[in-house]
């Protein structure tokens, strides 16, 4: 099994940072693709942004210049810095990932999601 735990939600003023950790442990081979997905009151899940095993990224356009996803593979966690809130960036953030485990499965595997409000 593995087991993700984020943290670093919160409320921010309108132009402020927050940034985001999302950290995997149990039965971890290796870890694929790691994403950011946030879904605010009445509106479908969308995906933020995503970094593949080699760190290549990819940004929904309402986040690009604005958010920047990374990864600190040693440890398992994938961070997400995010500037220059806006209102429209409330939303719950939820991390995915992407685990091959020593049990030689593939699976996705989903996190508690974490409160992000922005204030104008």
């Amino acid at each position: 099994q593995v087991q993700l735990v984020e943290s670093g939600g919160g409320l921010v003023q309108a132009g402020g940072s927050l940034r985001l950790s999302c950290a995997a442990s149990g039965s971890i081979f290796s870890i694929n693709v790691m994403n950011w997905y946030r879904q605010a009151p009445g509106k479908q899940r969308e995906l933020v942004a995503g970094i593949g095993s080699g760190s290549s990224t990819n940004y929904a356009d309402s986040v690009k210049g604005r958010f920047t996803i990374s990864r600190d593979n040693a440890k398992n966690t994938v961070y997400l810095q995010m500037n220059s809130l806006k209102p429209e960036d409330t939303a719950v953030y939820y991390c995915k990932i992407t685990v091959y485990s020593y049990s030689g499965t593939w699976g996705d595997y989903w996190g508690q999601g974490t409160q992000v409000t922005v204030s104008s």
